[in-house]
């Protein structure tokens, strides 16, 4: 097991170095090719392979490439793996009578063996500079086919640029990754300012790769995504969205966003989050109070998902945003009983810009804010008007749940009443029909009685 540096410890001489971009027009890079016998066919997915075999068989290239070379080489599992060929699109489509065109502005093949998709895109390569604007990197158009070398170079960071050739069981190597998945280090190809410029959302990538898979950003990376934190706000709002709520669902969410912070990422994209944590050295010890509290639901939540949960978007969004509209209500974030109208204000008030802003739909947006608000339910005292098996069986109550089981591992207060809650909510979930209906009857009934008394009472006396 090869031992990792921390992030921006001092690069030994030893290190290797950034691979240089080959100009247009340059002469072709050999690969580096390392046999990949290490890698047992029994861990490479069999679709994948009968895909690769077909294309190669009618005289295209074909790999596997990207996260699932890199995730093989690190001994982790991937979750998909994807294929890069020479083969055009319709070429892909002519070869499997299961393959289906998609995408407007790049299209890819997906090959679909049942329920299970294998993504089949052709070679890239990088556009060239748009004439109007020379001096913007943004890229806004990526459709120009390339060759594997030039698929290679126009990616983002050289251990997702590997090339994974199952046939000849070799590793095919344009950019340097190898040497850098063994060193532990996550480096963009080329250069790292420009690179970013191209596409400022590689900035939060960057923080997933970094601290999911424990390597050390470079130091040259780093200070580009400092200097282009800025970019972010030009990117697109549900790649952006997207990103965020990937880092939240990692398991290493507290990590990220301290990254997120610490490269200005996070003053981009959520700035009222960032001025609730204050200054760092802030001397106030309001101040660091409210940091500690976030960073704590943000500990339950990597805690949540390294037990096999995955939070649903609204609990994602309501724990980014809880503590901010506790505060803005003035409510005790350990105690959510007394809460009244203020805390629903001050929901909607923070939480639907930003759902504006970021383009999050109108129903994960409500869930959010139902999920906030109800909070106060699991520790009411039971009473007439409160309904136990109805407010198990809403249709937003897993949400809630979820996030109250979150607060009480960030508090350290309250299992026992979730406890309690899985019990109820099982139970209801098991109820009879008959049982919701006599619920809803009595609950219609009461309702009734309370609008007659409040018929038939006196009116008041005229002043």
């Amino acid at each position: 097991m090869r031992k990792r540096r921390t992030q921006h410890e001092a690069p030994s001489n030893d290190e290797p170095q950034a691979p240089a971009e080959r100009p247009t027009g340059g002469q072709p890079i050999e690969p580096r090719v390392r046999p990949a016998e290490d890698i047992p066919l029994s861990s490479l997915d069999q679709d994948a392979l009968r895909v690769i075999s077909r294309l190669q068989r009618q005289g295209f290239q074909a790999y596997l490439v990207g996260g699932c070379v890199r995730d093989l080489l690190l001994g982790r599992r991937p979750k998909d793996f994807d294929v890069a060929t020479s083969a055009h699109p319709r070429q892909v489509k002519r070869s499997f009578a299961n393959g289906r065109i998609i995408g407007k502005r790049f299209k890819l093949v997906h090959v679909a063996y049942g329920d299970h998709v294998i993504e089949t895109a052709t070679f890239r390569r990088a556009p060239p500079p748009r004439e109007e604007e020379p001096d913007d990197l943004l890229i806004t158009d990526d459709n120009e086919f390339g060759n594997a070398e030039e698929d290679a170079l126009r990616r983002d960071f050289t251990i997702n640029a590997l090339f994974l050739d199952p046939t000849r069981r070799e590793i095919l190597d344009y950019v340097g990754g190898l040497d850098d998945l063994d060193a532990g280090v996550l480096r963009t190809i080329g250069d790292p300012r420009v690179r970013m410029a191209e596409d400022p959302v590689r900035i939060l990538r960057a923080i997933k790769f970094a601290t999911r898979l424990g390597l050390r950003i470079d130091d040259d990376t780093w200070a580009a995504m400092i200097d282009t934190a800025d970019e972010l706000g030009r990117s697109a709002k549900p790649r952006v969205l997207e990103e965020i709520l990937r880092l939240m669902r990692s398991g290493v969410a507290l990590g990220a966003f301290r990254m997120m912070r610490a490269c200005g990422a996070l003053r981009v994209l959520l700035p009222q989050i960032d001025a609730h944590l204050g200054q760092r050295d802030d001397p106030d010890p309001a101040a660091h109070d409210r940091a500690d509290e976030f960073w704590r639901l943000l500990e339950a939540l990597d805690g949540d998902v390294h037990a096999g949960n995955n939070p649903a978007t609204g609990v994602c969004v309501a724990v980014l945003f809880l503590r901010l509209i506790e505060r803005a209500a003035g409510v005790d974030p350990r105690n959510h009983d007394q809460a009244g109208p203020e805390l629903a204000r001050a929901a909607s008030e923070l939480l639907e810009p930003f759902a504006l802003g970021v383009r999050l739909s109108r129903r994960d947006t409500g869930k959010a804010i139902r999920a906030i608000l109800q909070q106060r339910r699991f520790t009411q005292p039971l009473s007439k008007r409160f309904r136990p098996l109805l407010f198990a069986r809403g249709e937003d109550f897993r949400e809630s749940l979820d996030l109250f089981r979150l607060r009480s591992m960030a508090w350290g207060q309250g299992w026992d009443v979730y406890e309690s809650w899985v019990q109820r909510y099982q139970e209801a979930q098991g109820a009879s029909t008959d049982d919701v209906e006599r619920e809803r009857k009595r609950k219609r009934r009461r309702g009734r009685r309370r609008g007659k008394r409040a018929e038939t009472a006196e009116p008041p006396a005229e002043a």
